[in-house]
């Protein structure tokens, strides 16, 4: 009785993205990390011109030092075991200060290729999108675990954002593929089942790169996507505002920034203490 009503929340939300895109000229930014599970932050990021917000399970572990961590590599490890109810409070306070017109998707656990059985559920979909998620950000690796989660998320008027990564990557945050070729083949395969918005994950996550450039290879896996998809477009993992130039030149749509802002506000807060304890 409520599907007309979801596919109506997935079309105003695919506005709000389409909307953000056109806005910054064909390539807008998806700030996470600090800007997402913080609402200060998260505010000064929608106040600067930031239209799209991330919170996820890995940064709320990171946020919380929960286990002891003190790196998202570490709290990649730890993630799952972030409550769910505890990413539906943080999704309802960003979305109380932040507005309605901002797009805002959230990683919970589940939605990540997690090391422990952790299932998402209609309950846990259905009060996800209540507390004001207008999509899900996933890095599942497979397509089947994938296609249950678009049609779950669909259900409840929640877009989906998914990804494609390389075999080899530290941490695996999508459907492997290697080659360009296989890229567009991953990439198509992702949108004939339902995926809203489909990236790249660059391998280069939390460490980024030098001199403003990115590695040809993953410009050639990049536009490998972009030429065969008709959704918007991503590209996350070591985005900073050394290299961000390089890869708006792709022609991606959407860059996912979180690492870059957690180490600015790092370095802020250092340099702001020695400020009052130099003598």
């Amino acid at each position: 009785m409520i599907y007309g009503d979801m596919q109506k929340k997935r079309e105003i939300a695919l506005k709000k993205v389409k909307d953000a895109i056109n806005a910054d000229g064909g390539t807008t930014l998806l700030a996470t990390g600090i800007t997402g599970d913080d609402a200060r932050f998260a505010l000064a990021a929608v106040e600067a011109g930031a239209r799209m917000l991330e919170p996820n399970h890995p940064a709320v572990a990171l946020a919380r030092g929960h286990k002891g961590v003190t790196s998202m590599h570490a709290a990649e490890e730890v993630r799952h075991e972030i409550d769910f109810d505890e990413m539906c409070r943080v999704t309802a306070g960003v979305r109380a200060v932040v507005g309605h017109e901002i797009y805002i998707t959230v990683g919970i656990p589940g939605s990540f290729t997690e090391t422990m059985p952790t299932p998402f559920t209609d309950e846990q979909a259905y009060a996800l999108s209540r507390a004001g998620a207008d999509g899900v950000h996933t890095h599942k690796s497979t397509l089947a675990d994938l296609k249950d989660m678009v049609e779950l998320c669909h259900k409840f008027g929640m877009l989906v954002d998914a990804y494609i990564a390389h075999p080899t990557d530290r941490h695996l945050f999508g459907i492997p593929a290697e080659s360009p070729q296989q890229v567009a083949d991953t990439a198509k395969a992702m949108q004939d089942i339902g995926v809203d918005l489909i990236g790249l994950m660059t391998g280069m996550s939390y460490e980024g790169v030098e001199a403003g450039e990115i590695p040809d290879v993953v410009r050639k896996r990049l536009e490998a996507l972009i030429k065969v998809t008709t959704v918007p477009t991503l590209a996350e993992g070591g985005i900073n505002p050394v290299n961000f130039k390089a890869f708006i030149g792709t022609g991606v749509n959407i860059l996912v920034v979180g690492t870059a802002f957690d180490d600015i506000a790092r370095k802020a807060v250092t340099d702001t203490v020695k400020i009052f304890l130099e003598r």
